[in-house]
């Protein structure tokens, strides 16, 4: 598969992992799937000034880096989108993470994902989330959901939705459009529609860009 960022020119990719050998491993993959990678860095402080140096289509980036190996490349990933807004972001751990993918998403813009490494070995998978977060999608793990269900609120209205909604919206959370939500649940994209319009209408999600509905039904859920 390859991957475009709807212009006249090739996607540009600023990388950020600490690990010399996936760092190298994800530069060779990018590549060969058409995207232009214009820096690739080992930390958090180089990542933002790559950001603002070559203001690319999408961040990709470990969250655990050095000196610390907490959370440095999440904050450095939110102090980028601050200073260069519109910086897609593609965040890549080894662990489910549930806050920083909601601190991401704080602002309702979009183009944000959560991938667990594994999924990297997918190639087809990592590069689908690419094109999506590049294209003001979100895209979270699975195993990012089953944590959001595990933490529901009482007073979470997420709780209002049928268990088929909450099952649309947990599909819509990882990144899928209403088609291959249809084709996954086996129903027609007719129903699809139909239960997203009612998931936005109890989330209280006012008539708009159907794309910033799916980012902000995403936010409620991971707010939850």
């Amino acid at each position: 598969m390859r991957v475009t960022q709807g212009g006249s020119g090739p996607m540009r990719v600023v990388l950020a992992e600490d690990s010399v050998l996936l760092r190298e491993g994800l530069v060779r993959l990018l590549e060969e799937a058409g995207t232009e990678v214009v820096a690739a860095v080992g930390d958090g402080p180089s990542l933002v000034r790559a950001v603002r140096e070559h203001r690319p289509d999408v961040a990709v980036v470990d969250v655990r880096m050095p000196p610390s190996h907490t959370d440095e490349g999440l904050r450095a990933a939110v102090e980028a989108r601050q200073q260069v807004p519109g910086t897609a972001v593609l965040v890549l751990s080894q662990y489910v993470e549930v806050a920083y993918a909601d601190e991401l998403l704080a602002d309702g813009a979009g183009g944000v994902g959560y991938l667990l490494k594994d999924r990297v070995a997918d190639v087809d998978t990592f590069l689908e989330a690419l094109q999506d977060v590049v294209g003001g999608g979100t895209v979270l793990d699975p195993q990012v959901v089953a944590q959001l269900f595990a933490r529901r609120r009482a007073d979470d209205p997420v709780r209002r939705l049928t268990p088929r909604e909450r099952e649309v919206l947990g599909l819509i959370a990882e990144g899928h459009s209403n088609g291959a939500i249809a084709r996954l649940l086996v129903v027609t994209p007719g129903a699809v529609e139909k239960h997203t319009q009612h998931i936005f209408a109890k989330l209280g999600l006012a008539q708009d860009d159907d794309q910033h509905r799916r980012v902000m039904a995403t936010l409620a859920y991971l707010r939850g």
